[in-house]
Order: C-alpha cells, then structure tokens, then sequence
C-alpha cells in the first residue's frame, strides 16, 4: 500500500515538473510579434496622419472588399486632415439605403454623416462568400486583439509557404502570427508588394503598406487618442503647477505663524 502511494506520488510530482516545460516549449514555438515604429506610441506621440491617410486607401481598395468599419461614419475621416469637399466626395463614391417620400427603398450616395458602407447585408452573406468565415470588423480590431497595433502588423507580413508537415484545407493560408488558429488562417494574403500605389509616391512594399494600414486602424479604433493626449498633458501640467502653488502658500503661511 505504501509503495503504491510513494509510486502515485512520484507521478503526481513528475507530471507537476514536466508542465512548465511543456508550457515554455509551447510558447517558444510561438513567434513573437514584429514591433513597429509607431508615432503615436507614448504620452506625448501623435498619429502620423499621412501614413492613416495611406491606410485608408488601403482599406478602400483592398480591405473593405471582405472587412467593414462598423463604427465609423465618413464625416470621422476629417479628423485625419481631409477637408470638408474631400470627404464629402469620399462618401459620395458610395451607395447606401434610403427611402424616399413614398416610402420606397432607393439608394443614393452616401453623405459624411452616413456609417462605412458593409461590404457584405448580413453575416450569413459573409460566411457564404468567404467559405464560411465572417471577416470580423476592423474598426476595433486593434483593441481586440492581444498584442494591438503590432499584431495587426505581423499577420499582414506573416503568411509563408506551408511546411511539408501542415495540411491545410481548403480555403486555408498559412500565417505565422495566427497561432489562435494553429497558423491556418481564412484570410488569403491581402498585401503584397505594390498592392497599392500611392499618387506622392510613397513606398508601397509590403512592409510600408502594412505599417500604413495598421496605422490607420489604430486611430479607427481610437480617433480621440491625441486629443486625449493633449488633454492629459495639460492636466498633469496645471497639477504640477498647482502642486508648486500649494507648497509655496504652505511654506508662507507656517513661516508667519513661527
């Protein structure tokens, strides 16, 4: 009986001893994250709005064909630079639901106050034409996802030729940085080198075009970010000031009253 229980003991320990290993081995074979350099990174960092303004002709053209931007109306596109014609005129490439006096369901362009047109009505729509996956919204996207902007980043750079070893079905690519999906992931690879070309002729390899597009679904999940910024500068300022101030009276007043 007792050897039973040393023997039962012994497993236990073993088991409890391996699990770390385990543990740090599954995690070495993940690949860590590629860490861009990031503007608006820090207290005092900003969105570079021309790489944001790149990003968006990005989405444009090549992810809003499978991915929407649920919580965005056109007019928020302002706050990148665009004056009030260009978004206009961004809006009106659109079209959008509407009824007119009769009740009768019409479409016309949209207007800055409409939301990013859908690429797909509903959800069913989306998995049926995309074999049965639903392209999740990007507008929050980088607050979604662990690892945030750099993950967003890192998946558009990952997708690599599949080892000899990984069956993938079809419909399926291989990405090293979906490691939520066991590095099978549903999305083919959106960008490639010249994907986009850009009227300032602004570099459009893979890596700037990833940079850019990240950027820019950065401030989508945050557009108040520099504001808040701005805002939080000046209050630890007026503290710092205030806190001075208070010192010096309170130094004032006990010096008089000794």
């Amino acid at each position: 009986m007792i050897r039973r229980f040393l023997l039962g003991a012994a497993i236990a320990v073993s088991a409890l001893a391996t699990q770390p290993l385990v543990a740090h081995a599954q995690e070495a074979a993940e690949p860590e994250l590629l860490k861009g350099d990031w503007s608006f990174s820090g207290i005092f960092g900003t969105i570079d709005k021309a790489s944001a303004q790149r990003g968006l002709q990005i989405y444009k053209e090549v992810c809003s064909n499978c991915h929407g931007l649920y919580e965005m109306s056109y007019r928020n596109i302002a706050a990148l630079g665009y004056s009030d014609d260009q978004v206009k005129a961004f809006a009106a490439q659109y079209q959008v639901n509407d009824t007119n006096d009769d009740g009768a369901v019409i479409q016309r362009p949209a207007k800055p106050s409409d939301r990013f047109v859908r690429p797909f009505p509903n959800e069913k729509a989306a998995r049926a034409a995309n074999n049965g996956a639903n392209p999740p919204d990007l507008a929050l996207i980088v607050k979604s996802r662990e690892g945030g902007v750099n993950y967003v980043y890192s998946i558009l750079q990952g997708y690599k030729q599949a080892p000899a070893d990984v069956k993938l079905a079809d419909g399926q690519y291989y990405n090293i940085y979906f490691t939520a999906g066991g590095q099978k992931i549903g999305m083919p690879q959106p960008l490639t080198d010249g994907a986009v070309t850009f009227a300032n002729g602004a570099p459009n390899d893979l890596k700037s075009e990833a940079h850019d597009v990240a950027t820019f679904l950065a401030w989508a999940a945050e557009p108040e970010q520099d504001a808040r910024k701005r805002l939080g500068v000046r209050v630890m300022l007026f503290l710092i000031v205030l806190t001075g101030a208070l010192y010096y009276a309170k130094r004032k007043i006990w010096a008089d009253l000794h």
